[in-house]
């Protein structure tokens, strides 16, 4: 029997002492058996090297050194990576069950798909579910209004960033969701839903820290809909926070 595709997953932290362990716990309790494990660190000083060194045998590149924000480390994990199939986790993120990149792996495998993605919980420090984001089925136009996929539940085939590009600096917090219309409304690159929970994230984002912070991913996230040719970016621009609305319900 042929061995799986591998996978790369890529972890970014930054000072993460208190969430890296277990984001890393559930990479490695997997069961799909060909994952690329790759953490690109910031060059933390919080204890976060420390946790690293007691998992060295499980990472397959560890790199620690300054960088210019987590959408510049992440392309440099996907400058290290070699899987046909890559993947970010965060370090305050964490699969939801050890299933996860096996169900990621046999809808490549069974659909035309070059994009697989799910559904995520927000969970707070405790571990309670407090915000529940359901993708849905996605269909061409859905970003123009204002919907996107949740970005630590993406996965693409590894062509996708060779012939697209990787996450452009230019669109600040918003550079995922610039990636994401890209690839998808732009490009119009199949894509495949997975209707089940593939990660827990841990609430507290950078975009969500302050009211000034939610003006300029709202400012980034305009001007990435024009970039990609969002056909109504003043709907979508309206739209986008008015869905996390029934997150909560």
């Amino acid at each position: 029997m042929p061995q799986p595709a591998k996978i790369s997953i890529i972890t970014v932290c930054y000072n993460a002492v208190n969430t890296i362990e277990r984001c890393i716990r559930s990479v490695i309790s997997q069961q799909h058996t060909n994952i690329e494990y790759i953490i690109v660190d910031g060059g933390s000083t919080d204890g976060t090297l420390d946790v690293l060194s007691r998992y060295e045998k499980n990472i397959s590149i560890l790199i620690s050194e300054p960088d210019k924000g987590i959408y510049d480390a992440m392309n440099k994990g996907i400058q290290l990576s070699s899987g046909e199939i890559l993947g970010v986790l965060n370090a305050d993120d964490f699969f939801a069950n050890g299933k996860i990149l096996t169900v990621v792996h046999e809808a490549f495998s069974s659909q035309p798909a070059y994009i697989v993605y799910g559904d995520l919980d927000y969970v707070d420090a405790t571990g309670n579910t407090i915000r529940k984001w359901r993708s849905g089925n996605y269909k061409h136009g859905l970003f123009n209004y204002g919907w996107m996929p949740p970005h630590p539940t993406f996965y693409c085939r590894r062509v996708l960033f060779e012939q697209l590009g990787n996450y452009s600096l230019a669109y600040g917090t918003a550079a995922d969701y610039e990636l994401m219309s890209r690839f998808m409304h732009l490009n119009r690159t199949h894509a495949y839903y997975v209707p089940m929970v593939m990660v827990k994230m841990t609430t507290g984002g950078v975009s969500n820290r302050s009211l000034s912070n939610r003006v300029k991913a709202l400012m980034f996230d305009l001007k990435a809909m024009r970039a990609n040719n969002i056909s109504l970016p003043i709907m979508a621009f309206i739209i986008k926070p008015l869905r996390k609305l029934k997150q909560f319900l």
